[in-house]
């Protein structure tokens, strides 16, 4: 651990960071109530987040409707005030009736920005070879979406920011930034075209996020602004209950959620999967292995990354990582597990608080998937 991502500047970093809780952090003794904490806390995210406004719930247009395997697929899509129409799709149970509990399934980064939700639903299009690998890799060759479907809820997943139908296209970009051989891939394209786009994809995320930066925005800001809306449109559905709301993901759909997890109390239960960590992870050890999507300006200075989920104690709040996942430094899962654990106990619910440590690599594998879903009937058909 000598070895460092800065290294002999590894001084400077700790001595910015400290190895005290940070300014907002509820574990201070200056927090005694936990609502006038969060207050404050989530005042400041907020305000570092930077979010632009994307003026109010967007009208989703059904593109199409059909049956899968005993589930209901709609295709759904919307406009946003910028940027390319979103693409999303809903997953319920054939012939379900009333109000079901809802839940915004957040995909995964991959390092794959050509696919967005398919990554984790399945609407009964042919299966890219690429995409086959991704789900077989994270998933264990399942669309979890749909077997979450299956189970009683409304589940709605859309492209996120950048990814899919919201990627930025190569043509639309200066010919400086177009470094490799890729090009606008469409469907059908053959999988070395689709490697290739997401090669460019990659490297073009430092440019986005400076960009935005210029802007007076953060790509984390923007993100969870989007994710928002999404959350919008499954809240209005008529057969959805709004008081009965969860999300989750993998990877960047961890990341995804924990923003929106902390910044939304519309979610009233949240798994946060394959992306739970510390700022002096990042800062020493494994900043390189992350998407620019994580990273909010200033925010260590206030909140450590697991307290930015621990906004929305005393919600139910699932964390689940895995032992030998090469994105993080296990010692730092682990103090991310008692940081948030410290905030629950605090907050006096505990019993709302479940984090896991898995064997194995990074996946939100079928035994992962199942314990994930039993949480969200604990919390959100029980009420």
């Amino acid at each position: 651990m000598d070895q460092n991502m800065i290294g002999a500047y590894r001084s400077l970093g700790e001595a910015v960071l400290g190895d005290k809780p940070a300014r907002l952090s509820f574990r201070n003794n200056r927090f005694k109530d936990v609502d006038d904490w969060r207050a404050e806390a989530r005042a400041k995210a907020r305000e570092l987040l930077a979010s632009p406004d994307l003026e109010g719930a967007p009208k989703a247009e059904v593109l199409s409707e059909t049956v899968l395997d005993g589930v209901l697929v709609q295709r759904l899509r919307w406009q946003l005030p910028y940027g390319p129409a979103t693409d999303a799709v809903v997953l319920k149970p054939e012939g379900a009736k009333g109000r079901l509990p809802g839940v915004l399934g957040l995909h995964c980064h991959a390092g794959a920005k050509y696919f967005g939700w398919r990554k984790i639903a399945d609407d009964g299009s042919p299966i890219n070879p690429e995409l086959a690998a991704i789900r077989k890799e994270e998933y264990e060759e399942h669309a979890w979406a749909n077997r979450l479907a299956k189970r009683g809820y409304v589940v709605l997943c859309h492209d996120g920011f950048l990814f899919a139908s919201r990627r930025v296209r190569i043509g639309e970009v200066l010919p400086v930034i177009r470094w490799n051989q890729a090009k606008d891939v469409s469907d059908g394209e053959p999988p070395e075209e689709i490697r290739a786009y997401n090669q460019w994809a990659g490297q073009h995320e430092h440019v986005m996020s400076k960009s935005l930066l210029c802007a007076g925005t953060t790509w984390p800001g923007v993100v969870v602004a989007e994710d928002q809306r999404a959350l919008d449109v499954l809240c209005a559905r008529d057969d959805v209950d709004p008081e009965r709301i969860g999300c989750g993901g993998l990877s960047g759909g961890g990341l995804r959620t924990v923003l929106l997890g902390g910044m939304d109390e519309r979610i009233k239960c949240a798994v946060c999967a394959g992306l739970m960590t510390t700022w002096r992870d990042g800062m020493l050890w494994k900043s390189h292995t992350h998407t620019w999507m994580l990273y909010v300006p200033l925010l260590p200075q206030y909140l450590d990354w697991p307290e930015l989920l621990g906004l929305r104690v005393p919600l139910p709040t699932m964390v689940m990582n895995n032992n030998e996942d090469s994105l993080f430094t296990l010692s730092e899962m682990q103090r991310a597990d008692d940081i948030l654990r410290e905030v629950y106990e605090k907050a006096g619910a505990a019993d709302r608080y479940q984090c896991t440590f898995y064997p194995g690599p990074h996946k939100f594998d079928l035994r992962m998937q199942d314990e994930a879903f039993d949480w969200y009937d604990r919390w959100l058909k029980s009420q």
